[in-house]
């Protein structure tokens, strides 16, 4: 990837989750951190890795209401980053913060039993 990209991916990153934050009315979008960005290089599409504590309805409720936001927080890139294009939005969870504590709690449980 280049920097370009890199760079790009970064500043629609901040964008987004700043616009998460504090423009989002919805009561759908629960806590919300947008954790990554990926751009497609024709800037076209952009998937959007956003992580969201709660249960798996919340987590479903919360993505819905992303998507139903997505042509607010689409013009707030437009307008902040003012691109040539602004690439379409596609949300979707980012289950790393879960796969961390499961192996966390793995490595855990190797350890105690070694011990004993």
């Amino acid at each position: 990837m280049s920097s370009r990209m890199r760079r790009v991916d970064e500043a629609v990153r901040e964008v987004l989750g700043d616009a998460v934050a504090q423009d989002l009315k919805d009561p759908r979008v629960g806590f919300v951190t947008v954790t990554e960005v990926r751009t497609s290089p024709d800037l076209r599409h952009a998937r959007v890795y956003v992580s969201v504590l709660g249960t798996e309805d919340e987590r479903e409720a919360t993505l819905a209401g992303l998507r139903s936001a997505h042509g607010v927080l689409q013009s707030r890139i437009a307008r902040e980053l003012r691109m040539k294009r602004t690439p379409a939005l596609t949300f979707e969870h980012d289950d790393t913060a879960e796969r961390a504590a499961r192996l966390e709690a793995l490595i855990e449980t190797t350890v105690t039993e070694d011990e004993q």
